[in-house]
């Protein structure tokens, strides 16, 4: 008989007919004379309910069904006569796929931290919570695709491994088949990458922005979604070493129209995630964050504020309020600062403009006045800077200047200059980091909890 998913029998009117289920045991209660067998099979955060007749399979035969072993079953789908559930299923023929040993199963108790399920991170995903979080890491993954495609846009596909930084700030892991422990070496003394497999220094990608706005410069739209890396020691709850972007890069935008699809394109996959995952965001909203679902509808429901970074400072400092860090014009705002914008004063999501340059990237279109660009910051309750974009310089001659100023390498940022001097456009563009989406869309609080396997440091064993 062919498979029926769970998520297609829990919610059903369709009763007393034959089915088939296959999945995991999450419980086994019950006596001598009937098993109830909790089942899932991680298309739903719920479990369809299989009620065995003890006698009718004998004790033996029912003694592995335990909590983590995996099961075929078949029988007649009813409604429930218990509470919790719609539908339950009259057990006919079991086959046992796997079993779980109880002594040794690590997820044979309920109530354990998230700190423990991280270290079994190859388990993990069997427990409701997990199981929900990654549900909707594929809800929201999708509708970055189905929305960007509805606006025209073309998934651009950027190299994972590169010879420039995009950031300008180092802390990159780099990629060679020398050997390590005795690379050749020039006459100068100098390691010689001409003997490397790519002839130069490359490393793993920090963003594929640059690459992307090349696609912009050719296809009118592009996105980008794929893993980034940082090699930054950092281990905090917003850090990862491998994480995922998602970039868009459009020729002829300005900054306005940035903030204008930054805000659509929010408000369109948060509301996907709250239509399609509505199960698994009401069990993370019982079990982890009450005020969850208000949250995500709180960004639905309200125009995003605009702000220029000077007006944000003079809200700050007319606050009354004794920040952490100091606030003062040209500091690179803090968490606390934008939460404050966000949460106390605007009292609705908010866009910050015109940042001054010096604590902004390389590649920003300068503004008249010499000392901001046109940079901007989305700023959520709870979480602070959940994008980053702005409109990208354009001309070339700033350009050079911005790059010589920082002492950045030109000669691995040739091809990015050349496309100020053929056909240079206007342009814009933003990254969202797709992590940091979900802590805001799951109400989780360590960003190691919404990717499957988090690689940080000291940690990719798995």
């Amino acid at each position: 008989m062919k498979r029926t998913k769970i998520v297609d029998l829990v919610h059903t009117a369709e009763f007393d007919r034959q089915v088939c289920v296959k999945g995991w045991v999450r419980t086994r209660r019950g006596n001598k004379n009937v098993a109830f067998i909790a089942l899932n099979d991680g298309s739903t955060i719920h479990t369809i309910q299989v009620v065995v007749d003890v006698a009718r399979f004998g004790e033996e035969f029912l003694k592995p069904v335990t909590t983590g072993a995996c099961l075929c079953v078949t029988g007649l789908l009813v409604a429930s006569q218990g509470q919790g559930q719609a539908a339950e299923i009259q057990a006919e023929t079991i086959e046992i796929y796997g079993t779980a040993d109880p002594a040794v199963y690590p997820l044979q108790k309920k109530g354990h931290s998230l700190e423990f399920l991280r270290e079994i991170a190859y388990l993990r995903p069997r427990t409701n919570t997990f199981g929900a979080i990654f549900r909707l890491r594929h809800h929201l993954a999708y509708a970055i695709h189905d929305y960007f495609n509805r606006q025209g846009f073309y998934y651009f596909h950027t190299p994972l491994i590169t010879g420039s930084d995009a950031e300008g700030a180092g802390s990159m892991f780099q990629v060679t088949t020398l050997d390590v422990a005795h690379p050749p070496k020039t006459e100068e003394g100098r390691i010689d990458y001409s003997q490397d497999f790519f002839g130069h220094m490359t490393n793993l990608t920090v963003s594929g922005q640059l690459e992307g706005e090349l696609g912009a410069m050719a296809l009118g739209g592009v996105y980008t979604f794929g893993p980034t890396f940082r090699a930054e020691n950092s281990n905090t709850p917003r850090h990862l070493a491998e994480f995922w972007m998602i970039e868009p890069e459009i020729a002829f935008n300005d900054i306005h129209d940035n903030m204008n699809l930054a805000e659509a394109f929010l408000k369109y996959v948060i509301a996907y995630a709250l239509k399609h995952g509505k199960d698994d965001i009401e069990f993370l909203a019982k079990m982890y964050d009450p005020e969850l679902i208000d949250r995500l509808n709180f960004i639905i429901d309200n125009r995003f504020v605009r702000l220029t970074y000077t007006e944000g400072i003079e809200i700050l400092e007319k606050s009354g309020r004794k920040f952490e860090f100091p606030v003062y014009w040209g500091v690179d705002l803090q968490s606390e600062h934008e939460r404050y914008l966000v949460e106390e004063h605007c009292k609705c999501p908010v866009i910050l403009t015109d940042y001054p340059k010096d604590i902004k990237a390389f590649y920003m279109k300068q503004n008249d006045d010499g000392k901001t660009v046109r940079a901007m910051d989305v700023l959520f309750p709870k979480i602070g800077e959940i994008i980053g974009g702005s409109e990208r310089e354009a001309d070339y001659d700033k350009l050079m200047t911005r790059i010589h100023e920082l002492n950045m390498d030109i000669d691995s940022l040739w091809w990015y200059l050349d496309t100020r001097k053929f056909g240079t456009a206007p342009h814009a563009g933003f990254g969202l980091g797709f992590e940091r989406l979900l802590l805001f869309v799951t109400g989780m609080q360590n960003i190691r909890d919404v990717i499957p396997f988090p690689r940080t440091p000291k940690n990719a064993e798995f």
